[in-house]
């Protein structure tokens, strides 16, 4: 069996219920004016821990504008799971600016980079490329302190009684349509760079809160198409539908989770793109990032 994403995901939320596992402590209050950097979903992570706070966000891609054109950032705060392929870049480009960088990352090595001020290691478990569930997973929970235990049993059992009871099959469908509450708005990056990393093309699929859904989002129907709400019941949009309860008390950890878990049973019942591509997209990709791409594939038969 391939290692899906759903049950990667438990895995790695077992890892972090682990009481053994202990995440850094990290004063995210302590920062006056920070630029949040991260690449994809890393990117993701940052908005997500900041986005109350008054700091200004970027990505590869723009982070030296804002660094040229807001002079009251005082500090970088990097997200990087494996702190390679940008990474380096960015911190070096930041320190030659006269800004501290503190690195958030699971890469241990990384306590040994130059133009690096603060380290923070966060656990994680081995797991495919890609999939970064209990890397970006643990720097949220260090902010959100919501209890991966409690998240796990609730997937266990209340999601996949809803997932069981789903009498119609993902397989007939090549659509989807991701709901989700206004709270978690910040989830919906993070849940579309999902499918894209596991589906490409084959698959369409659109992330919109309730709100924005209201916007002309569904003018064209699609027969083949599921509407899968969370939090709140979808009684308006789609001919098929599949609602997911949330805990009462969710955070984001807990919207990531079960989100990846629900995207993980798409992809089990879909064929093996990714299985059958990543590695030859990896050994590809090394033209572009060098030696910093991984060269192994890892999957386990084990679901958790």
């Amino acid at each position: 069996m391939v290692y899906f994403l759903c049950y990667s995901l438990l895995k790695e939320l077992k890892l972090l219920a682990d009481p053994k596992t202990d995440l850094p402590e990290v004063d995210f209050d302590s920062f006056e004016k920070p630029l949040v950097v991260g690449s994809g979903n890393a990117a993701a992570t940052g908005r997500i821990i900041f986005a109350d706070k008054d700091a200004v966000f970027a990505d590869e891609s723009t982070y030296e504008t804002k660094l040229d054109n807001i002079p009251a950032i005082d500090s970088v705060i990097l997200f990087s799971a494996s702190a390679s392929k940008h990474a380096p870049v960015i911190a070096s480009t930041a320190k030659e600016k006269g800004k501290k960088v503190i690195l958030l990352t699971c890469n241990p090595a990384a306590k040994n980079m130059t133009n690096i001020d603060e380290v923070h290691i966060f656990p994680y478990a081995p797991e495919p490329y890609t999939y970064n569930t209990s890397t970006y997973m643990g720097m949220i929970l260090a902010k959100t302190k919501e209890n991966a235990q409690r998240v796990f049993d609730y997937i266990t059992s209340e999601v996949d009684q809803t997932l069981n009871e789903f009498t119609s099959r993902f397989e007939k469908f090549d659509a989807f349509y991701l709901l989700v509450p206004e709270e978690f708005d910040l989830i919906r990056i993070m849940l579309q760079t999902k499918f894209v990393e596991l589906f490409g093309r084959r698959v369409a699929r659109d992330v919109f809160t309730w709100e924005q859904a209201k916007h002309a989002t569904t003018v064209i129907p699609c027969d083949t198409e599921l509407f899968i709400s969370f939090g709140y019941e979808n009684k308006w949009w789609g001919k098929h539908k599949l609602h997911i309860h949330l805990p009462e008390d969710a955070g984001y950890a807990a919207m990531m989770a079960i989100g990846y878990y629900v995207i993980g049973k798409i992809q089990a019942q879909k064929p093996a793109w990714f299985k059958e591509n990543v590695a030859h997209y990896c050994k590809e990709a090394k033209k572009w990032f060098g030696n910093e791409m991984p060269v192994i594939v890892r999957y386990d038969s084990r679901k958790y």
